[in-house]
């Protein structure tokens, strides 16, 4: 990078940091600290809730995704409005009326603490772990860019973000969502400009679509039912809904978010602004990694995008083989650039016979391209034990870096970085609120003063903080981060979101049936990721059914207790 990217990217992350602790300095209290003394109002809680959403796995790895496989991630979102309608009605007033600190306080007041106890556990054990991704994100970044070892960044990054959500706590993300959004939004923005204005001049942004559409990019809906694909129409709409009302609805790290919200509509709003804006920005961000995609059709792509991992096969006995495989893949790529063009020009002239032809001319061409990378993954494999072979989530901070002009770069990677504090500090600003609030002043210290469980919040976030860099060292191995970071939640959402549906309408079930079904349903749930094919989306409905059946199945037995 250029001496102006440092520059911008340095002055915006110190900004952010001064920023949210001046702004917020020395919280009084337990409520100021955790729920902004609930008076945010909702355009700030709608920019809380999408910046604790849009980490930087979402502005790093989801571009990446749509490279490898297209739009069909969208899918994903498809139940985010249904679920938006449904807690507006029903969570948020409850909430609000109870007038609780956290979610699962509600499970005791309708149940009893085993289940409090139950939720808030299965929430720090999962929220803990995506909170290492988030942290793993921003350091992916550092670490290519400074060639420094990703586990002294993973913790640099975790420090710095530990550093300012403990001096501040919610009112501290909250204040410094805003202008995150701001410049991520502007960053994001100017990189899908600046990728049509790097195309080769006969290509036109009508011709990028076109070969998008073409090379199976624009993939974006799948109506045909298909318990076997990961993303189509029904897992979205169906496995999408319950897992954005276990998030929107159960996850502290969401809820604390329209807790702080100065009223029930105040809350609503925000929530149901959310479901009318995630669905075009994940969109957006899709379409960006699509034509990032179309970019690298006329600029030969790196064999492997990871560059660290790059340069530690050419640093190796494998170096001569390896640069060999690049020329091979250069020259397969220059041949795919002639068959593109030849494809366009089919296209002006509309024969659908030459049209087909090309296709499937390129189809052959791409499936040499993919069989040479695969030969120099392998040699990376060999350099590097420790590689994954998995350069999704590099693909397009590769583009950032090596093609968008000075001062440009600094200002993505500062977007991209201030999604990964947004996120991160919400999650332990969250994190820190569970335990202090159902754990510690619940069941270990139920009588002291403010002072010492504001003092103990604290704590807890430098806790979950350590926990999360802990985590985050392992986060590489684990492909594409924005799957990754899903499969992990809908381990666990499904059986959350049983336990609140059944506190919320089988009012005659009582908590010992729940409690028991509960944990007869995460094991299940677990035993179909570890033993069964079934998409990770489908995992949120399963376990929340199990639940609901479960408790309604067992009351009877316990009916007494």
């Amino acid at each position: 990078m250029s001496y102006v990217d440092w520059i911008v990217l340095c002055f915006f992350l110190l900004f952010i940091v001064g920023y949210g602790v001046w702004k917020t300095r020395g919280s009084k209290n337990i409520q100021e600290f955790l729920l902004a003394n609930r008076s945010t109002p909702w355009y700030m809680v709608t920019l809380s809730i999408m910046a604790t959403q849009a980490s930087a796995i979402t502005f790093l790895s989801t571009p990446g995704q749509a490279y490898v496989d297209g739009m069909r991630f969208v899918q994903f979102y498809l139940g985010l409005p249904i679920a938006m309608i449904v807690l507006s009605i029903t969570a948020v007033p409850i909430y609000h009326k109870l007038n609780v600190y956290t979610a699962y306080e509600f499970l005791e007041q309708r149940f009893d603490l085993k289940n409090r106890t139950l939720g808030s556990v299965l929430f720090l054990i999962q929220r803990g772990l995506a909170a290492g991704f988030t942290i793993f994100a921003p350091a992916l970044i550092i670490s290519v860019l400074l060639g420094w070892n990703i586990q002294w960044t993973i913790f640099i990054i975790g420090a710095v973000v530990v550093f300012y959500t403990t001096s501040g706590g919610t009112n501290a993300v909250n204040k410094t969502h805003l202008l995150q959004m701001i410049v991520i939004l502007f960053g994001m923005l100017t990189a899908f400009v600046m990728i049509f204005r790097l195309l080769p001049p006969d290509i036109s942004a009508l011709d990028a679509v076109r070969i998008a559409g073409k090379t199976g990019r624009l993939n974006a809906i799948n109506f045909h039912f298909d318990l076997s694909d990961k993303y189509n129409f029904w897992s979205g709409i169906i496995g999408g809904t319950f897992l954005a009302l276990s998030y929107f609805g159960t996850d502290q790290s969401q809820v604390q978010r329209y807790l702080a919200g100065s009223s029930v509509t105040q809350s609503r709003i925000a929530l149901l602004m959310n479901g009318i804006v995630k669905i075009p920005m994940q969109f957006f961000i899709l379409f960006i990694g699509a034509m990032v995609f179309v970019f690298y059709q006329f600029v030969t792509p790196p064999l492997f995008f990871n560059s660290i991992e790059t340069d530690a096969v050419k640093n190796s006995r494998y170096a001569s083989d390896y640069v060999h495989l690049e020329t091979e893949y250069e020259k397969i790529h220059g041949q795919k650039q002639d068959e593109l063009r030849q494809m366009l020009q089919a296209i002006d002239r509309n024969d659908k016979g030459e049209i087909a032809s090309l296709r499937n001319q390129l189809r052959e061409t791409q499936l040499s391209a993919e069989d040479v990378r695969q030969d120099g993954i392998q040699l990376i494999k060999e350099a590097v034990p420790a590689s994954d072979g998995n350069d999704t989530n590099y693909i397009f901070l590769s583009f950032v870096i090596n093609f968008l002009p000075a001062g440009m770069v600094g200002l993505v990677l500062a977007a991209i970085l201030s999604a990964s504090m947004s996120s991160t500090s919400a999650e332990l600003n969250a994190l820190a609120s569970t335990t202090v609030v159902d754990i510690y002043k619940r069941m270990i210290k139920r009588r002291a003063s403010e002072k010492h469980y504001l003092f103990a919040s604290k704590i807890a976030t430098i806790f979950w903080g350590l926990y999360a860099i802990t985590f985050a060292m392992y986060a590489n191995r684990l492909g594409s981060l924005i799957e990754a970071v899903n499969i992990l939640g809908s381990l666990f959402y499904g059986t959350i979101l049983g336990i609140f549906l059944v506190a919320f309408y089988l009012k005659r079930v009582g908590g010992t049936a729940t409690f028991y079904a509960a944990i007869v349903s995460e094991i299940l749930v677990i035993c179909c990721y570890a033993f069964t094919d079934l998409p990770y989306l489908w995992f949120n409905f399963v376990g929340c059914v199990l639940v609901v059946g479960l408790a309604w199945l067992l009351n009877p037995l316990f009916h007494k207790v």
